[in-house]
């Protein structure tokens, strides 16, 4: 337990205040829908459904308000470097954004299902009280006209019409009914779209649905204007204690006039226009990134049908572990897709390795194919840098590196970065370990990253500094011929899948040998573990780093990061 706090006690108090902000929100409003004595009249007509409506409602626009910010990158970019100087478990916060955007998702779907039935029943018990269903003093409130100094309280005015149609008629002719019927479709839309499997095989469908936002907030702001939950406003000159009985003589008595009713005011503005001004200044800062020139240095395809690309923008300024978000208008005006950097921030361009994993990836690394040699590719559009949990990992005097298949490129960026920083003596390096993990499916999925470890091999070997990285390569997938080649070549000094002197291991690692041995190696620090990779796997390394961490501040702790996209 004391472990899962030093990982996640931040955030479990993070989400602790927003749920106890979302009770305080529900229970406030629904006393105060169910107690306040001008919604005397409309609590007779609607029941519990008012408070239920209403105080959902609240939390919707507490939420409303927050669903936004996790995705303003600029802005969590802008909070995460303003907060260097600060502890590592304020940056990490700003690493869960995608986890917080989803829990804020989850809440507003939940409260819109209990605010749309709690509506229904309501639309039901105003269509009952207009047709004389329930009792006296529901009909005679019903009956209520906007004429001789009297106002409505019941929003359905309709008595033409077949009594089973008018809940229909209201619901798409009424401002709170349609808005509230496209509010409703666009969140389902955006919501089933965002499911695993939606996301990862059809991208597109959930990118384009996903902008249904748009409507949604235009809808949830204009929703509130028809005021169809109405108060009493002259409870002074109108005591319904004692005229709720006596209906009849309504307006004939000076004790007794007709009561009036007001709607509400729209409040869903209030909380939103702030979060829709910053996330609108964010639209406009990638608009004006998208326009500035983008340049190639050099287009490589690499083995797996991996595209590397080195762009050069002026004035661009990355560090490592960072991420871009790249459009390519020849395939797609609106789709933005984020990649992580393999350069360094040590050299003069920044690279992206891209693999083909969808519609877009394949477009582009088809038109690439066709390019003549030395050719410019299409106009790329860059949006970033934009900041991630690999920033941190010089803050740690021992670093874990774990990368599963392509999600090796922040890595990429780390050991080069590295390999620069010592080759310059840079007084600032503090780490003094790292230790680099890649898992693979396949053998060729190895061959465009070992040039790389190759060149750090060297070059540590050379400066004296071989212990400083320790490597180990997993291939999780081989056949039979790829097991006879390696048997053949075993006595061999370096291996024969990646030309390194450290041999490639078969098979899955075995995670708490290799965190083992990290402890022992380092009994007194602090370590980072950082994955770029699948969540199954993130959830393997998250147990393991709260497993393996000692209560002792003294001895070692372990620090679990994720890439976050």
């Amino acid at each position: 337990m004391t472990n899962k706090i030093i990982n996640n006690g931040f955030s479990g108090v993070i989400i602790f205040v927003w749920m106890a902000i979302n009770i305080f929100l529900f229970v406030w409003y629904y006393f105060y829908y169910d107690q306040r004595p001008e919604f005397f009249y409309t609590r007779h007509l609607l029941g519990s459904a008012l408070s239920w409506a209403r105080a959902p409602a609240a939390v919707l626009n507490f939420n409303c308000m927050l669903i936004l910010l996790p995705v303003c990158r600029n802005l969590l970019s802008l909070i995460r470097g303003s907060l260097m100087c600060c502890s590592r478990t304020m940056r990490k916060q700003m690493d869960k954004n995608l986890a917080f955007h989803k829990l804020v998702a989850y809440m507003i779907a939940l409260m819109t299902a209990v605010h749309t039935i709690a509506h229904l029943l309501n639309v039901e018990r105003y269509n009952n009280s207009r047709q004389g269903a329930y009792d006296e003093l529901s009909e005679a409130l019903s009956d209520l006209e906007d004429a001789d100094n009297t106002t409505y309280l019941n929003p359905i005015r309709t008595t033409s019409l077949n009594p089973q149609q008018i809940p229909t008629y209201f619901a798409f002719t009424s401002i709170a009914g349609l808005t509230g019927v496209v509010i409703t479709l666009a969140l389902i839309l955006i919501i089933t779209s965002s499911m695993e499997v939606i996301r990862r095989s059809y991208f597109e469908v959930f990118w384009y649905t996903h902008h249904l936002f748009v409507i949604f907030f235009a809808g949830l702001v204009i929703h509130g204007i028809g005021g169809i939950v109405r108060r009493q406003s002259n409870l002074s000159q109108h005591n319904f204690t004692f005229c709720q009985n006596l209906t009849e003589e309504w307006g004939e008595i000076p004790e007794c006039p007709y009561p009036q009713f007001v709607g509400g005011p729209a409040m869903t503005w209030w909380w939103v226009l702030g979060p829709m001004i910053i996330y609108a200044c964010e639209r406009l800062l990638r608009l004006i990134r998208y326009a500035q020139k983008v340049q190639y240095r050099k287009i490589v395809m690499r083995p797996s049908k991996v595209l590397e690309l080195q762009l050069v923008k002026k004035g661009f300024k990355m560090d490592v572990g960072q991420y871009v978000f790249l459009n390519c208008p020849a395939i797609s005006k609106l789709e933005w897709h984020p990649f992580t950097m393999t350069s360094a921030p040590e050299e003069d361009f920044f690279s992206v390795h891209i693999r083909s994993a969808g519609d877009w990836t394949d477009k582009l690394i088809e038109i690439m194919q066709k390019l003549p040699e030395g050719a410019q590719g299409p106009k790329m559009g860059v949006d970033g840098p934009f900041g991630t949990a690999s920033e941190d990992v010089f803050d740690y005097e021992v670093s874990m590196l774990v990368g599963a298949g392509i999600g090796v490129t922040p890595f990429a960026s780390i050991l080069k970065s590295i390999w620069y920083k010592f080759k310059d003596n840079n007084p600032k390096l503090h780490t003094r370990k790292i230790y680099f993990y890649w898992l693979c499916r396949e053998t060729h999925a190895f061959e465009w990253f070992a040039d790389l470890l190759q060149m750090q091999e060297k070059e540590m070997e050379e400066r004296g500094l071989g212990d400083l990285l320790t490597y180990k390569l997993f291939l999780t997938g081989w056949d039979e011929s790829h097991t006879n080649h390696v048997m053949v070549h075993f006595d061999e000094d370096t291996d024969v899948v990646t030309g390194l002197k450290q041999k490639t291991h078969y098979g899955r690692p075995n995670w708490d040998k290799e965190f083992d041995q990290v402890r022992k190696e380092n009994p007194t620090s602090t370590v980072g573990t950082f994955l770029c990779g699948p969540a199954a796997l993130a959830t393997v390394l998250e147990k393991k780093c709260a497993k393996y961490s000692d209560v002792d501040p003294r001895k070692t702790k372990f620090y679990f990061n994720k890439e976050n996209f």
